[in-house]
């Protein structure tokens, strides 16, 4: 069951563009951290008395384990000047109104939905962590590239919430954001990953999208019950309509899960039950022996029958992190722990931009 409290807000910092990180004390006299999304609850401060859920504190979860902020008591109502009539969070307290992008689309002809997206690469990722290696890859290999980041809502809901992505943003490193499904708060709101990745092309003239949920993931340790099964979904919706999916591997040696070691379960379920599509799997160049258990798991599962694997030397992208302001991490572990993971994520962006053959 979900839990809720009464708080004071003791102090107030900007976290991104459109969200605030307040200081509380809840009514049990403990302290904590509450995030506070202005275009769901307006704003707070310092004295305001507020309602929160505290379930992920009390759960102690990662990326997402701060209370946040419902309502504040210091108000009687709020207009947050939303526009449009499509809902997103349906049928729910906080579900919000935005003006959805397929509207602009209008009637596109179904005969030539196939090649609407005229090759476009399409990065499909699993993990927000993903984002940042990818993006930059991109444009130090095309630099002026137009890339687009659609946010879906396999993750975090609020496009506010990503620091990586208001970070790419500000050094325009992106053209653009979109979130798609119930994810919300991006320059664009899309219906689904199809009306996304048509708005990518012919809304905000992309060059290229990449496409990842927002901070977090959800996973039962099963080997289908896990968001990132979206990977294949992504890679299908770009097929269906003229993409080329570029789907990142997820590589990891320094996750304790024997599961998750070298190539990730989740990107063999992703690629052999999601994907139905051919796509293009850029695998970087590692030290030998971690190159031969990847490369024997991806013959094992099957993946390399029926996508196309490619090894990119993508070394390169670590300087890139190193040098860049914005800090990575995967799961809490950096880039040193974990360097094939970032380059994994990374040679995705240089296939994207050309790299490697055509993305």
């Amino acid at each position: 069951m979900s839990s809720y409290g009464r708080a004071r807000v003791t102090g107030v910092e900007r976290w991104n563009p459109g969200a605030l990180m307040a200081g509380l004390v809840l009514d049990d006299g403990s302290e904590g951290k509450g995030l506070v999304f202005e275009g769901l609850s307006g704003g707070v401060e310092v004295g305001d008395e507020v309602v929160v859920n505290t379930t992920a504190v009390e759960l102690e979860l990662g990326s997402g384990g701060f209370h946040f902020v419902l309502w504040n008591l210091s108000r009687s109502s709020l207009d947050t000047g939303a526009r449009g009539h499509i809902m997103k969070l349906r049928y729910t307290p906080m579900q919000l109104n935005v003006a959805a992008v397929e509207e602009e689309l209008g009637g596109f002809p179904v005969s030539e939905l196939g090649a609407a997206l005229a090759g476009m690469p399409v990065i499909a990722g699993s993990l927000h962590s993903q984002l940042l290696p990818a993006a930059l890859a991109y444009a130090h290999a095309r630099p002026g590239g137009r890339l687009v980041y659609v946010m879906t809502d396999g993750g975090c809901l609020p496009y506010a919430f990503s620091r990586t992505a208001h970070f790419l943003r500000s050094r325009g490193l992106l053209e653009r954001s979109i979130t798609c499904g119930h994810a919300f708060g991006g320059d664009l709101e899309a219906v689904n990953i199809h009306g996304a990745l048509l708005a990518s092309k012919l809304v905000c003239g992309a060059d290229a999208a990449v496409v990842v949920m927002g901070p977090g993931i959800v996973g039962t340790g099963s080997a289908l019950g896990f968001t990132g099964m979206e990977q294949g979904d992504i890679a299908n919706a770009a097929a269906s309509i003229g993409g080329r999916p570029v789907v990142i591997p997820r590589i990891t040696f320094a996750d304790p899960r024997d599961r998750h070691r070298g190539l990730s379960h989740h990107t063999v379920s992703a690629l052999r039950h999601g994907a139905l599509s051919r796509c293009v799997v850029p695998v970087p160049l590692m030290d030998r022996a971690k190159q031969e258990l990847v490369d024997g798991q991806l013959g094992e599962a099957g993946i390399t029958g029926i996508h196309e694997v490619r090894t990119i030397d993508a070394a390169e992208v670590l300087g890139m992190l190193e040098q860049c302001e914005q800090k990575a991490t995967v799961m809490g572990r950096t880039v040193a722990e974990e360097p094939e993971f970032f380059m994994a994520a990374g040679a995705a962006g240089l296939v994207a931009a050309g790299i490697g053959g055509e993305g």
